[in-house]
Protein backbone atom coordinates (compact mmCIF):
# COMPACT_ATOMS: atom_id res chain seq x y z
CA UNK A 1 0.00 0.00 0.00
CA UNK A 2 2.94 2.48 0.98
CA UNK A 3 4.38 2.11 -2.12
CA UNK A 4 1.54 2.62 -4.21
CA UNK A 5 0.82 5.53 -2.24
CA UNK A 6 4.33 7.35 -3.36
CA UNK A 7 3.68 6.27 -6.93
CA UNK A 8 0.85 8.67 -7.00
CA UNK A 9 2.57 11.29 -5.29
CA UNK A 10 5.27 11.09 -7.93
CA UNK A 11 2.72 11.25 -10.39
CA UNK A 12 1.63 14.36 -9.06
CA UNK A 13 4.84 15.97 -9.26
CA UNK A 14 5.37 16.93 -13.02
CA UNK A 15 8.01 15.58 -15.58
CA UNK A 16 11.02 14.25 -13.74
CA UNK A 17 14.73 14.95 -14.37
CA UNK A 18 17.22 13.19 -15.38
CA UNK A 19 20.85 13.63 -13.53
CA UNK A 20 22.43 17.08 -14.39
CA UNK A 21 24.58 16.67 -17.58
CA UNK A 22 27.99 16.95 -15.17
CA UNK A 23 26.90 15.06 -11.62
CA UNK A 24 29.41 14.43 -9.44
CA UNK A 25 28.59 12.83 -5.66
CA UNK A 26 31.02 12.07 -3.22
CA UNK A 27 30.65 9.45 -0.21
CA UNK A 28 32.20 8.41 2.97
CA UNK A 29 33.08 4.89 3.19
CA UNK A 30 32.77 3.44 7.28
CA UNK A 31 33.03 0.88 9.51
CA UNK A 32 30.05 -0.23 11.32
CA UNK A 33 31.03 1.90 13.96
CA UNK A 34 30.47 4.89 12.07
CA UNK A 35 34.79 5.61 11.53
CA UNK A 36 35.47 6.45 7.85
CA UNK A 37 38.09 3.58 6.32
CA UNK A 38 37.67 5.62 3.07
CA UNK A 39 36.19 7.72 -0.19
CA UNK A 40 33.95 6.71 -3.46
CA UNK A 41 33.00 9.02 -5.72
CA UNK A 42 30.72 8.76 -8.76
CA UNK A 43 30.33 10.38 -11.46
CA UNK A 44 28.30 11.14 -14.77
CA UNK A 45 28.61 12.89 -17.69
CA UNK A 46 25.91 13.64 -20.82
CA UNK A 47 28.03 12.39 -23.90
CA UNK A 48 25.44 13.45 -27.08
CA UNK A 49 22.89 11.28 -26.57
CA UNK A 50 24.45 8.82 -24.54
CA UNK A 51 26.52 8.82 -21.09
CA UNK A 52 29.61 8.37 -19.66
CA UNK A 53 29.78 6.83 -16.14
CA UNK A 54 32.32 6.43 -13.55
CA UNK A 55 32.44 4.92 -10.10
CA UNK A 56 36.34 4.94 -8.12
CA UNK A 57 36.82 3.90 -4.52
CA UNK A 58 39.52 3.86 -1.76
CA UNK A 59 39.57 2.05 1.54
CA UNK A 60 41.79 0.79 3.85
CA UNK A 61 41.55 -2.19 6.22
CA UNK A 62 44.17 -3.36 8.18
CA UNK A 63 46.73 -4.46 5.94
CA UNK A 64 44.46 -4.85 2.80
CA UNK A 65 43.60 -1.81 0.32
CA UNK A 66 41.10 -1.76 -2.11
CA UNK A 67 41.28 0.78 -5.50
CA UNK A 68 38.05 -0.25 -7.99
CA UNK A 69 37.94 1.98 -10.77
CA UNK A 70 34.74 1.52 -12.79
CA UNK A 71 34.06 3.23 -16.55
CA UNK A 72 30.99 2.36 -18.20
CA UNK A 73 29.68 4.09 -22.16
CA UNK A 74 25.90 3.83 -22.53
CA UNK A 75 23.44 5.01 -24.81
CA UNK A 76 20.27 6.25 -24.48
CA UNK A 77 18.10 4.37 -21.95
CA UNK A 78 21.54 3.48 -20.06
CA UNK A 79 21.93 0.51 -22.32
CA UNK A 80 25.94 -0.24 -22.07
CA UNK A 81 28.10 0.02 -25.03
CA UNK A 82 31.25 -1.26 -22.96
CA UNK A 83 31.95 -1.47 -19.35
CA UNK A 84 36.21 -0.97 -17.98
CA UNK A 85 36.76 -2.72 -14.47
CA UNK A 86 40.18 -1.89 -12.47
CA UNK A 87 40.95 -2.94 -9.36
CA UNK A 88 43.43 -3.83 -6.52
CA UNK A 89 42.05 -5.62 -3.55
CA UNK A 90 45.17 -6.51 -1.43
CA UNK A 91 47.75 -8.13 -3.67
CA UNK A 92 45.03 -9.52 -5.86
CA UNK A 93 44.61 -7.51 -9.24
CA UNK A 94 42.87 -6.97 -12.14
CA UNK A 95 42.00 -5.21 -15.34
CA UNK A 96 39.33 -6.24 -17.63
CA UNK A 97 36.77 -4.57 -20.72
CA UNK A 98 33.33 -6.11 -21.44
CA UNK A 99 31.80 -4.89 -24.43
CA UNK A 100 28.16 -5.44 -26.03
CA UNK A 101 27.13 -5.79 -29.33
CA UNK A 102 23.10 -4.96 -29.64
CA UNK A 103 22.91 -6.70 -33.16
CA UNK A 104 24.58 -10.18 -32.07
CA UNK A 105 23.01 -10.00 -28.55
CA UNK A 106 26.59 -10.55 -27.60
CA UNK A 107 28.87 -9.47 -24.38
CA UNK A 108 32.36 -10.14 -24.77
CA UNK A 109 34.43 -10.07 -21.61
CA UNK A 110 38.12 -9.84 -21.78
CA UNK A 111 40.94 -9.74 -19.13
CA UNK A 112 43.58 -7.14 -20.49
CA UNK A 113 47.33 -7.57 -20.05
CA UNK A 114 47.45 -10.82 -21.61
CA UNK A 115 44.48 -12.30 -20.46
CA UNK A 116 41.57 -14.47 -22.13
CA UNK A 117 38.34 -13.47 -23.70
CA UNK A 118 34.86 -15.09 -23.28
CA UNK A 119 31.30 -14.00 -25.00
CA UNK A 120 27.97 -14.01 -22.87
CA UNK A 121 24.59 -13.94 -24.76
CA UNK A 122 23.36 -10.54 -23.73
CA UNK A 123 20.04 -8.73 -24.64
CA UNK A 124 19.40 -5.69 -26.80
CA UNK A 125 19.65 -3.13 -24.32
CA UNK A 126 21.98 -4.82 -22.00
CA UNK A 127 22.76 -2.60 -18.38
CA UNK A 128 26.04 -2.91 -16.59
CA UNK A 129 25.68 -2.57 -12.42
CA UNK A 130 26.66 1.40 -13.01
CA UNK A 131 24.27 2.16 -16.16
CA UNK A 132 21.64 0.06 -13.73
CA UNK A 133 21.97 2.34 -11.42
CA UNK A 134 21.36 5.45 -13.51
CA UNK A 135 18.13 3.54 -15.21
CA UNK A 136 16.87 2.49 -11.82
CA UNK A 137 16.84 6.51 -10.48
CA UNK A 138 14.88 7.28 -13.71
CA UNK A 139 12.63 4.67 -13.33
CA UNK A 140 12.13 6.22 -9.85
CA UNK A 141 11.53 9.37 -10.93
CA UNK A 142 8.43 7.86 -13.45
CA UNK A 143 7.34 6.49 -10.51
CA UNK A 144 8.10 2.91 -11.62
CA UNK A 145 9.71 0.04 -10.17
CA UNK A 146 11.98 -1.78 -12.35
CA UNK A 147 11.15 -5.55 -12.38
CA UNK A 148 14.14 -8.17 -11.66
CA UNK A 149 16.27 -8.29 -14.30
CA UNK A 150 20.00 -9.34 -15.39
CA UNK A 151 23.05 -7.12 -15.12
CA UNK A 152 26.58 -7.02 -16.35
CA UNK A 153 29.63 -6.89 -14.07
CA UNK A 154 31.89 -9.28 -15.61
CA UNK A 155 29.08 -12.03 -15.21
CA UNK A 156 26.06 -12.07 -15.36
CA UNK A 157 23.78 -11.38 -11.92
CA UNK A 158 20.02 -11.26 -11.46
CA UNK A 159 19.02 -8.03 -9.37
CA UNK A 160 15.52 -7.83 -8.10
CA UNK A 161 14.81 -4.68 -5.54
CA UNK A 162 11.95 -4.43 -3.03
CA UNK A 163 10.48 -1.18 -1.70
CA UNK A 164 11.19 -1.06 1.88
CA UNK A 165 10.61 2.39 3.83
CA UNK A 166 10.49 6.06 3.91
CA UNK A 167 13.37 6.51 6.59
CA UNK A 168 15.00 9.27 7.95
CA UNK A 169 18.59 9.36 7.67
CA UNK A 170 21.47 11.47 7.91
CA UNK A 171 23.39 13.49 5.24
CA UNK A 172 26.30 15.86 6.38
CA UNK A 173 24.69 15.34 9.87
CA UNK A 174 21.62 16.84 8.45
CA UNK A 175 18.55 14.66 8.92
CA UNK A 176 16.71 13.90 5.40
CA UNK A 177 13.79 11.95 4.84
CA UNK A 178 14.50 9.07 1.84
CA UNK A 179 13.26 6.06 0.22
CA UNK A 180 15.06 2.86 1.22
CA UNK A 181 14.96 -0.40 -1.31
CA UNK A 182 16.47 -3.68 -0.39
CA UNK A 183 18.17 -5.05 -3.47
CA UNK A 184 19.32 -8.96 -4.37
CA UNK A 185 21.84 -10.28 -6.44
CA UNK A 186 22.66 -13.76 -7.25
CA UNK A 187 25.61 -14.52 -9.67
CA UNK A 188 26.69 -17.77 -10.70
CA UNK A 189 28.76 -18.38 -7.64
CA UNK A 190 27.40 -16.14 -4.70
CA UNK A 191 24.34 -13.75 -3.59
CA UNK A 192 24.45 -10.86 -1.86
CA UNK A 193 21.71 -8.89 -0.48
CA UNK A 194 22.16 -4.24 0.64
CA UNK A 195 20.12 -1.38 1.29
CA UNK A 196 20.09 1.67 -0.89
CA UNK A 197 18.39 4.62 0.03
CA UNK A 198 17.54 7.53 -2.24
CA UNK A 199 16.64 11.12 -1.71
CA UNK A 200 13.02 12.56 -2.54
CA UNK A 201 14.64 14.88 -4.70
CA UNK A 202 14.20 15.59 -8.43
CA UNK A 203 17.09 13.51 -9.85
CA UNK A 204 16.44 10.44 -6.81
CA UNK A 205 19.91 11.12 -5.68
CA UNK A 206 21.78 7.96 -3.99
CA UNK A 207 22.42 8.95 -0.27
CA UNK A 208 23.03 5.85 1.44
CA UNK A 209 24.27 2.64 0.54
CA UNK A 210 24.51 -0.90 3.43
CA UNK A 211 25.89 -3.65 3.26
CA UNK A 212 26.32 -6.22 5.89
CA UNK A 213 29.30 -8.31 6.51
CA UNK A 214 30.44 -10.83 8.94
CA UNK A 215 32.38 -7.89 10.85
CA UNK A 216 29.14 -5.87 10.69
CA UNK A 217 27.36 -3.30 8.76
CA UNK A 218 29.49 -1.10 6.17
CA UNK A 219 27.90 1.98 4.46
CA UNK A 220 28.87 4.70 2.13
CA UNK A 221 26.98 7.99 2.73
CA UNK A 222 26.96 10.83 0.54
CA UNK A 223 29.14 14.02 1.66
CA UNK A 224 28.58 16.03 -1.61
Amino acid sequence: MMWELLLLAASQLGAPAEPSAAESLHYSVNWPSGLSLGEASLHARRVGEGWELEFILEAALPGFAVKDHYRSAARDGFCTLELHKEFKHGKREGRERTSFDPERGVATRETLGGGGKSELAAPACARDALAFLYYLRRELQHGRLPSAQEVFFGARYQVSLRYAALQTVRVNEVPMQAERFDVHLKGPASEHSFEIFFARDAVRTPVLVRVPFPMGVFSMELVR
